[in-house]
């Protein structure tokens, strides 16, 4: 490791970084699992699920109205609906 300097203080802060996440990296296990380890699965379904949605020709929302829509649509698209109405009734 370099003795000072900025090449330093960018490696201590990666290692810092690599050390509180250790616990998020534990790809084997999600692997064994039978779950995705890359990002490319989260990628597409974010293009699909929330970009189809989103980007139809004329659409315009808020920050507000799209986090909201995408809160709906992910909600029917797990099947958890009847879960956003049980929060709205109590």
């Amino acid at each position: 490791m370099p003795r000072s300097g900025q090449r330093r203080k960018k490696i201590k802060k990666e290692i810092g970084y690599f050390n509180k996440n250790a616990h998020r990296m534990r790809y084997d296990v999600f692997l064994a699992l039978g779950l995705f380890a890359g990002s490319g699965v989260v990628e597409a379904g974010c293009k699909t699920v929330i970009g189809k949605l989103l980007k139809q020709p004329a659409m315009k929302w808020t920050l507000r109205g799209a986090n909201s829509i995408i809160a709906l649509r992910c909600r029917h698209l797990s099947g958890r609906m009847e879960y956003f109405w049980e929060q709205r009734a109590a």
